[in-house]
């Protein structure tokens, strides 16, 4: 991107010139400059074309000039600390601050909204301001910025982080997990750096540089590939920081803008790119209105999205693309078999979704051939040939609770395998697969000398990256992981009235339990999977979750999380020295919870009884002991589900 004085660059220069002429060309403008550096003196036109702010009427003549707002003092301050960050002179510096400050309270009073120091509306003003433009075109082309580029919500759990989160997920799932287990969430490190497109993160020539191809792009998400790739570069650097503390890995992601050069910029938009354009386009229809532009009401939610989606126009149209570069998928279609069987797309693989409760091992057998399959497809480089499994609902949602929870636990495979050896390991290094037919994980995908060190690696909402990935170990991983230990009641065994006309499911007990069979509290140090907590607390199925202490068999108390999805409840135990993290100690079918009861003297102390019943008897075989704060309003909610479920049958 240099500038010359070479005839070429003369002659490049009247081009451009005559593109910002009366008659604006956007595309010839982004064509001229587009791996060039934007001279100084063009760059505010520039940058007014690409907002589209050229002839735009003065909205500043509306505004009565009163400074009055009731946090006038605190917008009065953070201009002047911004102004100062220019490197003006002090009477001049001090004029931009009272401009600033007259443009922030024009928006804000226009816009009927709260000054906030947060709000970055400051930063995202200071590098408009030196651009030397009047100042209803500095009004103009800041509205513009806020309107077009910068997310709304860049808040504490904000939804611009949960789709970082998303993508972070779906290119390195390993690095996400890392990120999660240290308790370093995107709002934590990104907040600044989305609500001001880097303005208070990198030096002043960087950040021109960076909003020059930013702007020609027109591409609102490009900020978030932006920093998954300064995320995911530094991945090494992390990892290797692995026993260093919370703080030091905040410092450490939070310096990663500042070792930016301006020369770098094109290479680091254009990876950036890169990464856009091997991710599935579904999320931007589906979450623009709820980042940028005019706010509206809408029934995707960012935070309860298990992976990024994928819609079916976009799934049919890229399965029936030629183009062997960017995204393709190997569908798996979750629905039961009576729909299957009535009409699928041609090169879907099914996996009857209600299995994984109903049949395990069958679900097991089913997983193996799909990997098997898969793999089959792409070294054949047949229509099905797509590296990304991407599972497919009817849409319904009585029976999509089943899809989510096997892209629930698949995702918690995809980061709690055990027994990784980096050598080997196609997460780690991707050209193992090429090498050997043991795979041991699922894979991070192929690398390309432009990508950085780790490759891209795609998790599809609904959908999950195992390319040719994931086979035998991982297909022995599942059927361990859901082979059964003890028989708990199916669909198929519990009568429509189960829980009619019997003892209540809860009830007040003083009688002596010491004889009851305690297999959930066993302490024998068995293999057991491991999954994070916030991740599973974050589960689309999940109705309540409860912190409690699970009652040992020696008498001890485990820091415990009882989680109630829509037909099951999970026993998760926190993993001492593994902050973040659970295992699994059991997971129950609503149907077979039999009785639940607490002590007089003691309400919080719950007892739940687990087992068969013909609709006469009942043979319990299982008890396991919590003590759980506010245990009446958690037990209500596990009666009032399970005679949903009861009902429902």
């Amino acid at each position: 991107m240099a500038e010359g004085g070479g005839i070429d660059d003369v002659g490049w220069h009247t081009d451009l010139v005559l593109a910002l002429s009366k008659q604006k060309d956007v595309d010839r403008l982004r064509e001229l400059c587009r791996g060039r550096k934007i001279p100084v003196e063009n760059r505010a036109d520039v940058w007014k074309v690409c907002l589209n702010v050229v002839g735009k009427p003065d909205a500043l003549s509306t505004w009565d000039g009163l400074l009055d707002l009731q946090e006038q003092n605190c917008i009065r301050d953070d201009c002047r600390k911004q102004a100062t960050k220019l490197r003006l002179p002090e009477d001049e510096a001090e004029e931009v601050a009272r401009d600033m400050e007259g443009i922030i309270t024009f928006y804000c009073k226009s816009r009927n909204e709260k000054y906030h120091p947060t709000s970055g509306l400051t930063e995202v003003l200071a590098p408009i301001m030196n651009l030397e433009l009047p100042m209803n075109d500095v009004y103009n082309c800041f509205y513009a910025m806020l309107y077009k580029y910068i997310p709304r919500d860049c808040v504490r759990d904000g939804k611009p982080f949960h789709l970082f989160r998303l993508l972070l997920q779906y290119h390195d799932p390993e690095l996400c997990t890392f990120l999660e287990s240290k308790k370093l969430w995107p709002d934590m490190y990104c907040q600044r750096w989305l609500r001001s497109l880097f303005v208070v993160s990198c030096e002043s020539e960087v950040l021109r540089a960076i909003w020059d191809l930013y702007l020609l792009e027109a591409d609102p998400f490009l900020v978030f590939f932006l920093i998954l790739v300064m995320v995911i570069n530094s991945r090494d650097t992390l990892f290797e920081m692995e026993h260093e503390n919370k703080t030091e890995l905040l410092e450490t992601i939070s310096s990663i803008p500042l070792q930016l050069e301006e020369d770098d910029i094109e290479d680091f938009c254009s990876l950036a790119q890169y990464y856009a354009s091997r991710t599935p386009q579904s999320f931007r229809n589906d979450y623009h209105n709820q980042l940028f532009g005019i706010k509206t009401i809408s029934s995707n939610s960012l935070s309860q999205a298990l992976c990024l989606p994928v819609s079916i126009s976009e799934l049919v149209e890229v399965n029936q693309s030629e183009r062997k570069d960017g995204v393709r998928f190997f569908v798996v279609d979750c629905r039961p078999a009576d729909q299957y069987n009535s009409g699928h797309l041609p090169t879907a693989f099914h996996l009857d979704a209600n299995l994984m409760l109903q049949a395990p091992s069958e679900f097991a057998t089913a997983a193996n051939a799909l990997f098997a399959t898969q793999q089959q497809s792409i070294e054949a480089g047949s229509a099905a040939s797509g590296e990304h499994l991407c599972f497919m609902g009817s849409g319904r949602e009585e029976e999509d609770q089943y899809v989510h929870m096997v892209i629930a636990n698949f995702l918690q495979l995809s980061s709690g395998l055990a027994d990784h050896v980096p050598n080997t390991c196609i997460v780690c290094n991707p050209e193992a697969f090429l090498e050997a037919e043991s795979f041991q994980e699922l894979s991070r995908g192929e690398e390309s000398p432009s990508e950085p060190k780790g490759g891209l690696v795609s998790m599809l909402s609904s959908a999950i990256r195992s390319g040719t990935h994931v086979r035998e170990k991982l297909g022995k991983y599942i059927a361990e992981s859901y082979q059964p230990v003890e028989r708990h009641v199916s669909d198929k065994d519990r009568q429509s009235k189960l829980y009619r006309n019997v003892q209540p499911v809860f009830s007040i007990d003083d009688e002596d339990d010491e004889g009851d069979n305690h297999s959930a509290s066993s302490e024998e140090e068995t293999r057991k999977e491991a999954v994070n907590i916030q991740t599973w607390l974050r589960r689309k199925d999940l109705v309540s979750s409860f912190k409690c202490h699970q009652i040992l068999r020696n008498g001890l108390l485990a820091e415990s999380y009882i989680l109630l999805t829509e037909v099951q409840l999970f026993i998760l135990r926190e993993i001492p020295k593994r902050d973040g993290w659970a295992y699994i100690q059991n997971r129950h079918h609503l149907g077979s919870i039999m009785k639940i009861t607490s002590k007089r003297k003691h309400p919080d102390l719950i007892t739940f009884r687990y087992g068969t019943t013909d609709g006469e008897n009942i043979e319990v075989t299982e008890t396991e002991r919590f003590v759980i704060p506010s245990a009446r309003k958690a037990t209500q909610k596990i009666k009032d589900r399970i005679l949903q479920l009861s009902d429902g049958q």
